[in-house]
């Protein structure tokens, strides 16, 4: 075993992949195989007065550090735990008279993390940061000059009298941040808030169906268990969402991670008939119009897009209604194309009020998802969470605890017992649960109190649809 490496995992080598995680122990579904803090991290660049910069919680009041003026902390005791890694910072800020990019950031920050420990494998890690893969002999003419860029940079803001590095090492540096660092989420998992490097979990190869998930959770990064594992097998993760077809999951992983997927569901191209579903019946539609619904369905999500961007919620509707007019009938209940229509239909249509045709699109997006996600998978719990909710806001209270348990039950594997949204979901399992009961024995009654208890409080506004896919597990540079 590597020194300081974990005793439920070790590296190995895998022919054509480079290295990889093996688990050294059976694992059962929502397992935590271990949990790492970051060896580095930083605020994204746009929330830097919101967030923590030491437990990245979003918090409404933070305290500035009175020196840089740039970092902010929930309070005392995050701001102590933060100094061994802002001390430099802090004073290069000063003396740059402005605090650089995330990127660079991030760079110093691992620099001056190697400056004070050396460059070898640190404790409870299984590897060094020399040892992550750069990739920087794969990046294309706009990728070589955008490292170029952070590279001067970062010579610019690095101090005189820091431990002076080469240039070919700070860019391995950038390039193991290009294509190693995951993605922060705050305390509720719902928006990215950070980057941060995870040497332990950079091992972790892919597999568009893979055995196992990440989560930050409480500060740390956690790789939990999906499904049942047995030692000596390889653990995996996905660094693409699976809801696409697998040509497209292959270019984008070919793309933004430099290798060719050559997992199971992208060889023997799995439920790819489910993602590209046309109806079926007497009446099947010719290709020809098929391939006209989609290009049409990829034009009006190109609207939908400027629309949100533009806070026009009330064309987002029109523009999915009208969509949805035009797939239903030619395309399937699994396909892709309709999936999304009904995923912004029912986010926005919350978001204004109109809960009952929300929750009908909510419920046929959750129906679709069930039969193309892996059942522990994350973003599935996330879906069939807000579609419970979308329906409870509708006074549908069967269908909302339902969708409520199924959600729980999922993320009570995919974020665990401990997370701030699987505790938030338990509360309300417990509430729609005495609502049903309430519902089941008068249901008259059930809804005159229902009625009653929403005149005398304000109506939950839904959040804000927003452009942004839910947090990813790899950060990419945009």
């Amino acid at each position: 075993m590597t020194r300081g490496a974990m005793e439920s995992v070790e590296v190995f080598t895998t022919e054509g992949k480079g290295r990889g995680l093996k688990a050294q122990k059976e694992f059962l579904p929502g397992d935590v195989i271990f949990a790492e803090p970051a060896y580095a991290a930083v605020v994204f660049d746009s929330l830097t007065h919101v967030i923590c910069h030491t437990c990245f919680k979003r918090q409404e009041r933070l305290h500035r550090c009175g020196q840089c003026k740039f970092a902010y902390y929930c309070d005392r005791t995050c701001q102590r735990d933060a100094w061994l890694n802002h001390k430099n910072e802090c004073s290069a800020i000063k003396k740059h008279g402005k605090a650089p990019t995330e990127n660079i950031r991030l760079a110093a920050r691992i620099l001056w993390r190697i400056e004070r420990e050396g460059s070898g494998i640190p404790e409870n890690c299984l590897v060094s940061i020399d040892d992550l893969q750069n990739h920087v002999e794969n990046f294309d003419e706009e990728e070589k000059k955008d490292l170029r860029v952070d590279v001067e940079s970062f010579l610019e803001f690095w101090p005189a009298q820091s431990q002076q590095f080469g240039m070919q090492y700070i860019s391995h540096i950038f390039g193991v941040i290009n294509c190693n660092a995951f993605t922060l989420s705050d305390q509720r998992g719902l928006q990215a808030v950070g980057v941060g490097i995870f040497p332990n979990l950079c091992q972790a190869n892919h597999d568009c169906w893979p055995n196992c998930t990440v989560i930050f959770n409480n500060g740390k990064i956690e790789l939990r268990a999906l499904s049942k594992i047995s030692p000596g097998d390889e653990l995996t993760v996905s660094y693409v969402d699976f809801l696409n077809v697998s040509e497209e999951r292959q270019k984008q992983l070919k793309k933004q991670y430099y290798f060719d997927c050559t997992c199971e569901h992208c060889k023997k191209k799995i439920k790819d008939d489910l993602m590209l579903a046309v109806k079926e019946g007497d009446k099947k539609p010719s290709a020809e119009t098929v391939k006209e619904v989609i290009q049409f369905s990829k034009d009006t999500l190109e609207k939908i897009n400027k629309a949100r961007l533009e806070g026009s919620y009330h064309e987002v509707v029109k523009l999915c209604r009208d969509c949805l007019k035009k797939q239903e009938p030619v395309l399937g209940d699994t396909n892709i194309y309709l999936l999304r229509i009904l995923s912004i239909a029912s986010e926005v249509l919350s978001y204004l009020q109109m809960f009952e045709e929300a929750a009908e699109y909510a419920k046929r997006m959750v129906d679709g998802y069930m039969k193309i996600y892996h059942p522990n998978n994350a973003q599935l719990g996330m879906a069939v969470m807000r579609a419970g909710v979308t329906h409870w806001h509708a006074g549908l209270i069967e269908a909302g605890h339902s969708m409520i348990c199924k959600a729980y039950a999922i993320l009570l594997i995919t974020h665990g017992p401990s997370h701030p949204i699987t505790k938030d979901l338990e509360v309300m399992r417990v509430q729609t649960e005495m609502e049903l009961r309430m519902f089941q024995q008068n249901e008259f009654m059930y809804y005159k109190m229902r009625e009653a208890a929403l005149k005398n409080q304000k109506i939950q506004v839904m959040p804000e649809p927003s452009n942004e896919a839910p947090p990813g597990l790899f950060h990419k540079k945009e």
